[in-house]
This record gives structure tokens, sequence and C-alpha cells, in this order.
């Protein structure tokens, strides 16, 4: 069960990422073909519950794209990481960790025995109940990441990165912008803002860790991937719908 966004992340490439809020399969399925290197479901802000997200990664295998089924749980909880986890989830990104403390957690949480306390039943994932060869490569090809998204986190930011086992970060520029008392927004221009991205990049890139964010626009996400990020998401499925059918009607209509 080779993880080809860690592989990509070790031959030094950048991934892009889509985003799933609808709990539809086959929304997913079509949405997976379109050139993604992974596919996220949304738990935490989408309409997405355990059930609709299991359609999602029925429907991201069915598209044959080979993007990279991930999850962004509600969040740091160990009940619902073990079950994205064992529907066959290959990448947990878990929303406002702030402290080195949560990230221990998250890692516990997302790895088996002897490197955590995840119990074994990978009902997808793997074969369910058995030792078989999924749970003998999940703690190395799992991707454990933290998102980054508080001033709280900012200033525990090298305690974070020193825990042991995590593969990513990913910033949540809204959240941040909001713990800074600005406006929440995706595509950030503030110099404050653009500077704690610089500060993240450099840190992560000396640990080896790789580093992520969500984007509102596909340029800004080209952007920020000529800055540094090995992760880059744009908008959700809604958005960039929404978007081209705005723009189709307008078009239409002269």
């Amino acid at each position: 069960m080779a993880n080809a966004v860690k592989q990509a992340w070790q031959s030094g490439k950048a991934v892009v990422n889509g985003w799933l809020a609808i709990p539809n399969a086959f929304s997913a399925e079509m949405f997976s073909q379109c050139g993604w290197d992974s596919v996220t479901v949304d738990m935490q802000h989408g309409v997405q519950d355990y059930l609709s997200c299991v359609a999602c990664f029925q429907g991201i295998a069915a598209s044959g794209s080979g993007a990279v089924p991930m999850v962004r749980v509600p969040w740091n909880e160990p009940g619902i990481i073990g079950k994205v986890l064992d529907a066959g989830a290959y990448g947990v990104i878990c929303p406002m960790v702030n402290t080195p403390e949560e990230a221990r957690a998250l890692v516990q949480y997302s790895k088996y025995p002897p490197r955590g306390s995840r119990s074994n039943g990978p009902i997808r994932a793997g074969a369910y109940g058995s030792a078989g060869a999924y749970q003998q490569t999940a703690n190395d090809e799992i991707l454990v990441i933290p998102m980054i998204e508080t001033k709280q986190a900012i200033e525990n930011i090298d305690a974070i990165l020193a825990v042991e086992g995590l593969d990513g970060i990913y910033i949540g520029p809204s959240d941040l912008s909001f713990t800074y008392g600005k406006t929440p927004k995706l595509d950030v221009e503030d110099p404050e803002i653009l500077d704690i991205y610089k500060m993240l990049l450099d840190k992560t890139a000396k640990r080896g860790i790789a580093a992520g964010l969500h984007n509102g626009s596909a340029e800004y996400a080209n952007r920020m991937i000529g800055m540094g990020f090995k992760l880059v998401t744009i908008a959700n499925e809604v958005g960039l719908m929404v978007g081209a059918a705005k723009a189709a009607v307008k078009t239409a209509r002269g």
C-alpha cells in the first residue's frame, strides 16, 4: 500500500489536493478523475459523515485515477480517526492542533502498536481482524498531518514539529488569520501572515516535514507551490462547481 503522496514528497514534488464537501460517491468519482494527486473528504466543515466518507472513498477508487484518499477529521479524537483509517484513508488531516501534547495524541490515535494505540480492524483498508500486509505497512505509509491554524499553535510550533511521527503540517489560513485579529480568508496577502508562512516553510524544510496550505484559487495555489508548499488544496468541489456555473450563466447571457 505505497502512499503516492509520501513518495512525491520524498522526491521533492508538490501535491495538488482536491477537497470533497459533498456526501456523494458519484460526485467524488467524477471529481477524482480531474487530475488530483490526492482527494480529501472534509468531515469537519463539509457535509460529510462516516457513511458518506466511505461512499466517497468508493467513488475515488472507482474513478481509477490513482488519487490518494485522505480525510480531514472533525476533531482530534481516537474514535473517528481510527474509523476513517479503517475505511481506507491514507492520510489524516486533523484540525486545531495547538500543543505538542495534542500532536502526540494525534500520532498515537493514527498508529498501531508499538508506535501508537490504534485498534486493529481495518474493515476496508485491509483484512479485518487479521495481521495482514496492511498492518505491516500502515504505520509507515499513513500520513499524519496536524493543522496549524491558531496563534497558540504558532507559539508552540517548535515543540509541535519535534513530535515524532508527523509527516507534515497543514495551514488553515482563515482560522490563523482570525486568531491574529484579522479577517478570515483563504488567499492571504497580509504581510504578517505571509511571514508566518515563510517561517513555517523554513522550519518544516529543516525537519524534512511537508507543509500544506488551503487555497481559494488555482493561481494562488500555484504561487504557494513556488514558495515551497508541498501540498496545496484548491477550495472544494462545491466552490469550483459554483464558480464554473456562475461563469457559464454569465457568458450565456452575454
